[in-house]
């Protein structure tokens, strides 16, 4: 079981480099392509599309839902759980205004031809 305690340790030390080298070529990318669209370079194709997400405001939101039993569920201001409220029609998109900002999130997809 140790070699394999060692094993793990080692992968998610490399993991972590790995990550870490990604996010800098991703980077790198972005800076050279910032805008949304599709380019082929050679035997890859490079395609940067944006996202958008929003990012809340635990004390707005707070103010905003309509029961504290419901900030209980949430907990925090968490993107994921407040989608699923919307979507269980707990709460509804209006009370929402307000309590968050867009955040445009670019999305690099490389594609071997």
């Amino acid at each position: 079981m140790e070699a394999r305690l060692a094993r793990y340790y080692q992968l998610k030390e490399e993991q972590k480099k790995i990550e870490e080298e990604l996010q800098g070529i991703r980077q790198e990318i972005l800076e050279e392509y910032p805008d949304a669209g599709s380019v082929i370079l050679g035997d890859y194709r490079l395609a940067i599309s944006f996202q958008e997400r929003r990012e809340y405001y635990d004390d707005r939101l707070y103010n905003a839902l309509p029961e504290a039993s419901l900030w209980r569920l949430v907990s925090r201001a968490d993107a994921g759980k407040i989608s699923s409220l919307l979507k269980l029609n707990v709460i509804h998109e209006g009370i929402l205004e307000g309590t968050y900002e867009l955040k445009r999130v670019p999305v690099v997809k490389v594609q071997k031809n």
